[in-house]
């Protein structure tokens, strides 16, 4: 480690996870919220914490286990109830839909603008959203959620900027990215696994339905990941998250490795 990422840690260290009220977490499809940080999202929740998912896009075209003769509109609607059962049982029940197709096939720049308004009414504290700097990532709407995600949570306490996005300012102190490679922030979720697995796999059953051998393989995954986080952050089993302060958002390139 550098001597000015020694100097930056201690001087400017970035925010606890369970520092803050109001919780935004962003989803490119239904169900990424949950894969990325539904144990987090139920622990935080059993906190008192506000919380408040918006998802992206529609997941028209999550169709490979879908039961046989849906179509796209059919499924789209099947995964906006699937989303909002699944929050419940994370114990959220503030759930907005951008709608926007699956697969990248919008522009990012309204993407963008409906992201501003949604961040400039619920007046986060902290935004989350999928690491879009994640080298092996490859799907569009992960990149582009994660992008907006990160643009906006550095403009959103500049009511002139927002302005221009047709929507209002909002305090935001924080980002914290799920799904990603270099985790600095963990937090405890022992307690809470068997809930996220429930809200994936008990709930998303359009996209996993009973004998589905993703259940087994992505279990086993968010399982490890657990006991992988727990070791390196001596939490049990945890989550973790790349977390960037205002303080880590701008012109400190060290800040981020």
């Amino acid at each position: 480690m550098s001597l000015t990422k020694i100097i930056l840690k201690y001087a400017a260290p970035v925010p606890k996870i369970e520092s803050f009220q109001r919780y935004l977490f962003v989803g490119p499809h239904p169900d990424d919220i949950e894969i990325g940080a539904g144990g987090a999202i139920a622990a935080l929740r059993k906190m008192g914490k506000e919380i408040s998912f918006v998802i992206c896009t529609d997941g028209r075209y999550g169709m490979e286990h879908a039961p046989s003769g849906t179509t796209p509109e059919e499924l789209i609607e099947i995964r906006k109830q699937e989303s909002i059962a699944s929050a419940k049982v994370l114990g959220v029940s503030d759930v907005t839909f951008l709608g926007y197709s699956d697969g990248g096939f919008y522009d990012y720049g309204e993407l963008l603008a409906s992201l501003a308004k949604v961040i400039g009414e619920k007046k986060p504290d902290i935004i989350f959203a999928p690491d879009p700097a994640v080298t092996s990532e490859c799907h569009i709407d992960h990149l582009n959620a994660g992008s907006a995600a990160r643009q906006l949570a550095f403009f959103a306490p500049f009511a002139d900027i927002m302005k221009q996005y047709g929507a209002e300012s909002a305090p935001v102190q924080a980002i914290a990215y799920y799904m990603t490679a270099k985790p600095n922030r963990f937090l405890p979720v022992g307690p809470y696994l068997s809930q996220q697995l429930y809200s994936v796999f008990g709930c998303h059953k359009s996209q996993f339905p009973d004998g589905c051998d993703d259940i087994s393989s992505i279990s086993l995954y968010l399982k490890l990941r657990a006991y992988d986080f727990g070791i390196r952050s001596m939490k049990g089993k945890a989550e973790g998250f790349r977390v960037l302060g205002r303080t880590q958002m701008h012109c400190l390139p060290e800040a981020g490795n």
